[in-house]
C-alpha cells in the first residue's frame, strides 16, 4: 500500500483527479427515434456525457439559429456550438479543439453509414456524406468528408 501511495505521489498523472473531464452535450430529439438513440450511444462511447430532451428538435434548432436547410432528426448544443444531425464524434472533438468562429457543425438529412445510421438494419451500406461547418451567418463550408 505504501508503494502504491508513493507511486501516485511521484506520478500525479495516474491519479483519478487527472482523468480527462467528460464534455456535456444537450440533445433535443424525438422520443421514438432509434437513430437518435444510436447517435447518442456513439457520443457516449467517445466520452461525451449526454442529456437528451425527448420533445423533438425543431424549436431547439430554430432557437439556436441553425438554418432549416441543414436540418436533421436531432440537434445538440456543446460548449456553445450547435451540432445538427449525425455528426461523427471525431469531428465534434476536432471542432472543440480548433474552436473556429462558427455556429457549429451539420450533417443535413440522415445519410446511411453516418453514426447512428450505421446499424445492422442498413446491411453495411454506406453513403457518401459531408460534415459542414456552419457560420454564424448561415454560410457553410466542408469540415469533413466521408466516402
Amino acid at each position: 500500500m505504501l508503494m502504491a501511495m508513493l507511486a501516485l505521489s511521484l506520478f500525479p498523472f495516474l491519479t483519478p483527479a487527472a482523468a480527462p473531464q467528460t464534455v456535456a452535450v444537450q440533445v433535443w430529439k424525438d422520443p421514438n427515434c432509434g437513430c437518435c438513440k444510436d447517435w447518442i450511444a456513439h457520443l457516449e462511447k467517445s466520452g461525451f456525457r449526454v442529456n437528451a430532451v425527448d420533445q423533438g428538435n425543431g424549436a431547439a434548432r430554430a432557437r439556436l439559429g441553425m438554418p432549416q436547410k441543414f436540418g436533421s432528426c436531432h440537434t445538440a448544443l456543446i460548449q456553445g456550438y450547435v451540432i445538427e444531425g449525425h455528426v461523427p464524434a471525431t469531428d465534434i472533438q476536432r471542432l472543440l479543439k480548433e474552436k473556429p468562429q462558427a455556429l457549429g457543425l451539420a450533417v443535413p438529412g440522415m445519410p446511411i453509414g453516418s453514426p447512428g445510421m450505421d446499424g445492422v438494419a442498413y446491411g453495411g451500406r454506406r453513403d457518401a456524406y459531408k460534415v459542414l461547418l456552419v457560420g454564424k451567418d448561415g454560410a457553410a463550408q466542408v469540415f469533413g468528408s466521408y466516402p
